[in-house]
């Protein structure tokens, strides 16, 4: 499965566990979590929805007609089918929040799964937060050795935004960390990549509470 795909996967079981809704609704809000994939189509979206729905993660269900309490609509348009997440979608989605490994906090994924923190286990949050520093400490090192003498201005203030972005999350992380950590809820990982390691795999285990 592709990052991409996974990503997707996540973000729209993630949706619907907050509350059912329909395609039209689920594609504008996975655009505010996918910050990367601001052209999701219809024809990218409906055949995802298809295939959970085949799977048992999801059901759907039309909406009602007028005639029964459901919404009129003009010219007898069918109405919107709404989604709704099953027992064993809520599973799935479960499976997919405990996942720690690199992918968890790379450019592109670390939005994704941030973004559903709150159903996610406390010690899992901690190891991708400290996972995302780990990396952007890495990136950091790199801006510094690449400063150099003046080459051209807008390279050197594109330099400097780099650098000067990368600093304000680390910090922010950091924060973030702090707090995950005094809530008393989590132990300090340590199986978290240092600089200029990659040691945790995929198929690392989280630490366990």
């Amino acid at each position: 499965m592709s990052r991409r795909t996974e990503m997707l996967e996540l973000a729209i079981l993630g949706l619907l566990h907050d509350s059912p809704m329909h395609g039209y609704e689920l594609r504008k809000r996975l655009h505010l979590v996918l910050g990367t994939v601001r052209t999701l189509s219809y024809g990218t979206l409906y055949p995802r929805l298809r295939e959970f729905v085949q799977r048992g993660w999801i059901t759907e269900a039309p909406a009602l007609p007028a005639s029964v309490g459901g919404p009129a609509l003009r010219g007898g348009r069918r109405g919107r089918i709404t989604y709704e997440l099953t027992a064993e979608g809520k599973e799935r989605f479960a499976e997919l929040v405990d996942h720690s490994g690199p992918t968890a906090w790379e450019d592109g994924t670390f939005d994704v799964h941030f973004a559903f923190f709150g159903r996610t286990p406390s010690h899992v949050r901690l190891r991708i937060l400290e996972g995302r520093r780990s990396r952007l400490e890495e990136r950091l090192a790199l801006f510094r050795e690449a400063a150099g003498p003046r080459r051209d201005a807008y390279t050197d203030e594109l330099h400097r935004h780099g650098l000067e972005a990368t600093e304000r999350e680390v910090r922010w992380l950091a924060g973030l960390i702090e707090s995950e950590r005094r809530s008393g809820t989590v132990r300090p990982t340590s199986d978290v990549p240092t600089r200029g390691t990659d040691s945790a795999t995929e198929d690392s285990p989280p630490n366990k509470e």
